[in-house]
């Protein structure tokens, strides 16, 4: 599965990575997650992601990502913030599977 992690500048979310990495690891899930910030979107989104994930601090440019998305026919949503931390990893995973239906 590879996912497309949309936050402020595509740094601050390698711990949240982690985490999701991790919890797909432990359940056999194998994954790809890349970090980038909201001016990547554009030119990112149509290199095979499964799904897009935007991050709470950038939430305020869900429409225009969501937009790129629906273009690119890869489906988006927002994560949740209480998903959005070290310890997310199960929620976070749990919210991509429903994303893209698996």
């Amino acid at each position: 599965m590879k996912i497309l992690f949309v936050c402020s500048g595509g740094m601050s979310s390698a711990i949240v990575v982690k985490a999701l990495k991790n919890e797909a690891q432990k359940q056999g899930i194998d994954m790809e997650v890349l970090a980038i910030g909201t001016s990547e979107v554009e030119d990112e989104i149509h290199k095979g992601w499964d799904v897009v994930m935007v991050a709470p601090q950038v939430r305020h440019r869900f429409d225009k990502i969501k937009a790129f998305a629906e273009e690119a026919s890869v489906p988006c949503d927002a994560i949740p913030p209480q998903a959005y931390t070290p310890l997310g990893g199960p929620a976070l995973l749990k919210k991509v599977r429903e994303v893209v239906g698996k």
